[in-house]
């Protein structure tokens, strides 16, 4: 058993009411104000967003992005509409006319895409199917084993696991990784669960993670083996 929880994926924007009303209504979710950042709570199936106040810059492609889902083409139609009409903007990543897939940006610059009907693989995810990472196969084996989520899919350097329950899935594309620009505007929120954080502290570091600082409130910043910063925040 895991005694620790993905809470949320938080995302440095400069304005996080900005971004949380956006997908609150893209998502049909409630916002929750708190200080410097507004939360958009999950459920046992959908990971959960966290927008956190910052003023630094975007540069570069995203090394982590989400993936929606849709029910049918008018489903994925309106999904895309809907996004523009809250503020998203169309993002050219180097997608082909042919595929499926729509890439937006959100207000503050984040790429996400509506995700084609009928796609297999994100079949029963849930509105929000996927939190697509760069990163290698080695950081998907090391999430699987520290939130203790089976891993779903390996083919190649591809890996992706999943809740138990179901739903959001999250997935690592594998080499080549993105050129790092500082510090990511995108990390994984966790939350202790009927555990000690210096018992969490030390099966972690154990699976290869490495501690960054502590925050203030009691959270911890760590690093995966990737480098990719994440915090344990205090239950």
């Amino acid at each position: 058993m895991t005694h620790l929880r993905l809470a949320a994926v938080a995302f440095d924007v400069p304005d996080p009411a900005r971004a949380a009303e956006f997908w609150a209504a893209l998502l049909h979710r409630e916002a929750h104000p708190g200080a410097g950042s507004v939360l958009l709570p999950g459920s046992a199936t959908q990971v959960g967003l966290r927008f956190v106040a910052s003023d630094a810059e975007k540069t570069g492609q995203a090394p982590l992005h989400l993936h929606l889902t849709s029910d049918d083409a008018e489903d994925q139609r309106r999904i895309v509409d809907q996004a523009l009409r809250l503020g998203a903007s169309h993002l050219d990543v180097g997608q082909k006319p042919e595929e499926g897939h729509v890439v937006l940006a959100d207000p503050a610059g984040n790429e996400f895409c509506v995700i084609e009907p009928h796609n297999d693989y994100l079949a029963g995810c849930g509105p929000l199917g996927e939190v697509a990472c760069d990163g290698t196969r080695e950081v998907g084996l090391f999430w699987a084993e520290a939130l203790d989520w089976p891993l779903v899919w390996e083919h190649e350097q591809e890996t992706a696991v999943q809740s138990p329950a179901g739903g959001t899935k999250v997935a690592w594309g594998g080499p080549p990784l993105l050129p790092r620009h500082g510090r990511n505007r995108q990390r994984f929120d966790l939350e202790l669960v009927d555990a000690t954080l210096a018992d969490e502290l030390e099966r972690l570091i154990g699976l290869g993670a490495r501690v960054l600082h502590r925050e203030g409130g009691g959270a911890v910043a760590l690093a995966d083996p990737d480098g990719n910063e994440f915090q344990i925040l205090p239950g």
